[in-house]
């Protein structure tokens, strides 16, 4: 693998991972904040907080890749 090459790399798994991080970290959030709402729904009751963490998990990977070849695109066309 030559040095782009690995820059790449590099810069698309930390941003994954950030996202991952940051994804299920407030999707767990919005679950414990949701449950120790004054008023219940019966949306929040029905919901479990580990596949929302997971789904939030998985929109953050998403998002951090997306970002991370959003912007080493742009910086291959500044060049």
């Amino acid at each position: 693998m030559d040095r782009k090459t690995k820059r790449l790399l590099l810069l698309v798994v930390s941003c994954s991972l950030t996202g991952v991080i940051l994804g299920g970290t407030s999707s767990w959030a919005e679950s414990n904040l949701c449950l120790q709402a004054e008023t219940v729904t019966s949306d929040c009751l029905t919901q479990d907080p580990i596949n929302k963490t997971i789904q939030g998990m998985s929109t953050g990977l998403l998002a951090g890749a997306g970002a991370a070849c959003g912007a080493a695109w742009n910086a291959r066309h500044e060049d």
